[in-house]
């Protein structure tokens, strides 16, 4: 079993708000977070351990709206990704653009095609389909409501 120093002070500063910990090489691990801690851990990994923020992704699973946050520890070549994992019904989470401006197209993209709604963003207006996409409707979701939007557009042509 792999174990890195820096996923054991997390898991140590974090207590229970850590869920999970997959350590998939000395390069590579994801810790599973609760989604209120985002913000907290975010910010420690920035400003304690000198993690810098890459990029964040989404993808509907069984188990949810998965939203991975992709961290660098550029000095040794560790990357680590927070995940929180979002009710289909609840898709809410903090925005962190108020600890990185980076996070902000990443999370609008995110908001308009997979329907996260990130809270205290400064703007999630629609970055791709320039509002030609029925409101409601997210590309990157498996659910019924996306099949309907479908279905209506392709009736109405």
């Amino acid at each position: 079993m792999i174990t890195l120093p820096e996923i054991e002070i997390v898991q140590k500063h974090f207590g229970k708000a850590v869920h999970d910990v997959a350590v998939r090489s000395l390069k590579r691990a994801t810790v599973t977070i609760d989604p209120e801690s985002i913000v907290n851990v975010s910010r420690f990994l920035f400003k304690d351990l000198n993690f810098r923020f890459i990029i964040a992704s989404a993808l509907e699973t069984d188990r949810g709206i998965e939203v991975l946050y992709h961290f660098s520890l550029d000095v040794s070549g560790l990357i680590l990704n927070l995940q929180v994992i979002l009710d289909k019904e609840h898709t809410e989470i903090e925005s962190l653009t108020g600890l990185f401006e980076a996070a902000n197209w990443i999370e609008r993209e995110m908001h308009e095609i997979i329907g996260i709604n990130f809270r205290n963003h400064p703007n999630l207006d629609k970055l791709i389909s320039e509002g030609n996409w029925a409101e409601g409707v997210y590309p990157y979701r498996k659910n019924e409501q996306r099949a309907e939007g479908i279905r209506s557009e392709n009736s109405e042509q």
